[in-house]
């Protein structure tokens, strides 16, 4: 496969990419703003937020949903930049909430860290959090292990989880009203990868990133590795399928994790990019 090309770089800790409406939407989580990347590199910083931002979604509206994580609620973005609740989680996650994928229908689901990570305490497990397009918020599964990206399949029927600790991806059945059911093994993963950011393509076939192996790695369901993209050295931190024919694979990398100081003061997070041969879903 092709090498990377850097589209963006010199910023802090890049996490949560989506392609929407023509752009790569991200946030910079350790400089606490949320970004729209044009293709051809050009940034507009759509909000700054006093809590590090991470997940990102949309509402059937159009609305834009962030993760803020420190204080653990999602934010809803205005068309004229201004950010408001739109649901309070401290109740249900005892320490900050990571990544967010939004359904069909308007359903966010939030994974959180279960520990105080950059404290040292080790991951526990903790169960995923629905937020409803109401602004309501349950926990819809058992403990997992380390919940970070989630991605869900074209048929809007399956929930996909990595689950960092655990070094795999999980599935759920998806009911239409958000219920999850049927919690199974989608993949097991290689000893190195332990699955951080995630993205699907056309198949249903999930690339995986990994910040201690320092690649992309596209998986089908039973565990498969179709194809492997290596990031030279730097961290493979989160990925979203995208651009103007869905082929460009949009990776966030950094010779950073987890150690926001260091990250605002060396500014060495990346969004690089790779053709790849199947698209994004349409």
């Amino acid at each position: 496969m092709a090498n990377l090309q850097t589209l963006l770089g010199g910023r802090a800790f890049l996490e949560g990419p989506r392609w929407h409406d023509g752009a790569l939407y991200v946030s910079d989580m350790h400089a606490h703003e949320v970004l729209r990347v044009a293709t051809d590199g050009a940034v507009d910083v759509l909000a700054r937020l006093d809590a590090a931002p991470s997940g990102l979604g949309w509402l059937p509206d159009g609305s834009m949903l962030i993760v803020s994580m420190d204080d653990r609620r999602i934010l809803r973005r205005g068309d004229d930049g201004s950010l408001t609740q739109h649901a309070d989680l401290s109740e249900l996650a005892s320490h900050a909430i990571n990544d967010m994928v939004v359904d069909g229908a308007g359903h966010a689901f939030v994974s959180q860290f279960g520990c105080d990570l950059f404290g040292g305490e080790v991951p526990k497990p903790a169960p995923l959090l629905r937020v409803d397009p109401d602004g309501s918020a349950h926990e819809v599964t058992d403990g997992l292990r380390f919940a970070n990206g989630m991605v869900v399949t074209a048929d809007g029927r399956t929930l996909v989880v990595a689950e960092s600790a655990g070094r795999c991806l999980t599935a759920f059945s998806l009911a239409p009203d958000g219920a999850l059911s049927d919690r199974r093994l989608w993949a097991d993963l290689p000893e190195t990868d332990y699955p951080d950011g995630i993205g699907i393509d056309a198949e249903d076939a999930i690339w995986v990133s990994g910040p201690a192996s320092d690649r992309f790695v596209r998986v089908r369901a039973g565990g498969e590795i179709t194809d492997i993209v290596e990031t030279r050295g730097r961290h493979a931190i989160a990925c979203a399928l995208g651009g103007d024919d869905g082929r460009t694979l949009f990776c966030c990398t950094s010779t950073t994790v987890g150690e926001p100081d260091k990250s605002r003061a060396t500014r060495g997070a990346q969004i690089e990019t790779v053709t790849v041969p199947v698209a994004a879903r349409t």
